[in-house]
This record gives C-alpha cells, structure tokens and sequence, in this order.
C-alpha cells in the first residue's frame, strides 16, 4: 500500500456529512459539535493532501477528489458493517433474522418508516437493512432481500414487482403556492439535482425535455437523495419527487406537487429474494409484507 490510510474516525466523519448534507446533522448524530466536524473535514483533506469539499458553493459541494473518496468510503464502511452483521449473527442463538439491501433514499423515507408496524406484528424476527447509494444492490453473502430499481432482468434470485415509480416536483408547500402563478415556474425555481452515476435515474434536463422545456442545469447540487430531500423540506428549491422517497412526505402534506406533470419511467422497484436465505420462513414472511405494504 504506497500511502497510509487515514484514520477511521475521519473516514466516518466524512461519510456521515455526505449522507446527512451537511455539518450540523453530522454533529447531531456523531454527538460531537460542528467545530469539531469541520475540523475533522480539514485533518482529513490535510492527510490526504487535497481539498475535498468545494466551499465557495452553497451548500459545499464534492471536488473530484471528494467524489473518488466517497465512492470508496461508502462501499468500503458498507463491507466493514455487513462484517459486523455476520459477527453479530455467529453470537445469534435462535433468533430469526432477516437482512434487507436497497438504496438510502427507500431506507430512509420508505422502508424505515414501516419497520415499526412489522415489529408489532412479528417481534420475533429482526430485520437488518443494508444501503447502497442508489440503484440495484447485489444479493451479497448475508442479504435475503434486495430491493432494487430497474427493469426486473436480473438472474440471481427470485424476482417480483414491488411497486412502479412516478416522479413529479415536488417542494415546500409555500414555495409551492408561490411557484404555481408562474408558467414558466422552472426558470423562477431553484432546481435541485442529486448527481448519480445511474442513467435510468431522470434528470430535470430530461424531466423539462419531456415536458417540451428547456433548461433544467442550475441549482443546487447533492450527491443523494436523502440529501435532497432534506433540502426540499427546508424550503431551498424543487426537486424530482420520486414517490418511493417522497410520496409519503407529499400525503403528510410536509412536501407538495408544484405541476401535476408527471413521468412514470420504464424502470420500477423490484424485490428480489435470495435463493437460500438464512431464515427461509422469516425470509418468506418479511417478502409477503413488504409486497403488502408497496400494494397498500
């Protein structure tokens, strides 16, 4: 190895900003103040002898060298927590436990949201949710579940419709009221744009396009949807609603539709159950209650 790794700590700091947007959510969750995550930021950039994080823009967004980083760190904590989980699950005696991977943005504001209601019902079984940025997460050693946005063609496990997607933009309710009285509401928004590497994933370039407008570049920019998503419910601009993150949030009456256009893609969420779970009826009763709750 020609360079010396950078201390954990600093890696998770890291990836807990990203994850989060921004330094004061960091803070709140690593229990630390926001000084010290920022000084955290900058022994990490002095370590690595390149600036990170691009702080003329607001909020920071992501040098190429912080995107090369985060790419790594994300996957490289994700292997190291499912290492844990199967630690864990070797000091398991009889406990029936389910693990299920999807992205960060179906964890957050879809699949979590519902967990507590599975609990009433099956206290018996625990459920372990892996994250991936976004996309299709693989059926790794210790998944049962994935669950994944795409076309359904996969081969390496059982695979059934969850639910179809249906994206709109979406906002605060009072930018919303605001935004509605213009025709042109794109070229007065502020649009924010979640920067993946997935090309099924819309963009409000190809969002307007459909629509028959142009623009759709400026704006801000962040490297999730969680991240977005809090940006929305803060009030600083419009974002693509996909339903399985922000449907909820628009019935809560927390985000609202500015425009009723909306575009249902090719793609849908898909689950698809490994073919030799570890708990086969755990597995078989957390499958029939997801599927339930996406008909629902």
């Amino acid at each position: 190895m020609s360079h010396s790794l950078p201390p954990l700590r600093l890696l998770s700091v890291f990836e807990t900003v990203l994850r989060l947007g921004g330094v004061r959510a960091a803070a709140s969750e690593l229990n630390v103040s926001q000084p010290a995550v920022s000084q955290s930021l900058r022994q990490l950039e002095a370590h690595l002898g390149a600036t990170l994080l691009d702080r003329s823009t607001r909020p920071p967004t992501l040098t190429e060298a912080g995107r090369l980083l985060h790419r790594a760190t994300v996957e490289g904590l994700g292997r190291i927590g499912e290492a844990i989980d199967e630690i864990a699950r070797l000091s398991q005696s009889g406990e029936q436990a389910v693990t299920v991977a999807c992205s960060v943005g179906l964890a957050t504001y879809w699949l979590m949201p519902r967990l507590a209601l599975f609990y009433d019902r099956h206290p018996h079984i625990a459920v372990n949710v892996r994250t991936t940025q976004q996309g299709a997460p693989p059926l790794t050693a210790g998944v049962d579940l994935a669950i994944r946005y795409g076309d359904g063609s996969w081969d390496d496990g059982d695979v059934r419709l969850l639910f179809p997607e249906c994206v709109q933009p979406v906002c605060s309710p009072a930018l919303a009221a605001r935004l509605r009285k213009s025709p042109r509401w794109f070229e007065a928004a502020t649009l924010i744009h979640v920067d993946v590497e997935d090309e099924t994933w819309l963009s409000w370039r190809a969002y307007l396009r459909r629509m028959g407008q142009d623009g759709g570049g400026r704006g801000l920019r962040f490297t999730n949807y969680v991240q977005a998503t809090q940006a929305a419910l803060a009030g600083l601009g419009v974002m693509l609603g996909w339903r399985s993150i922000t449907g909820d949030l628009v019935n809560e009456g927390r985000l609202a539709r500015v425009v009723d256009a909306a575009i249902v893609p090719n793609e849908a969420f898909y689950i698809v159950a490994a073919a030799r779970p570890r708990s086969p009826e755990a597995s078989a009763t957390v499958l029939a209650w997801l599927v339930a709750e996406a008909e629902r």
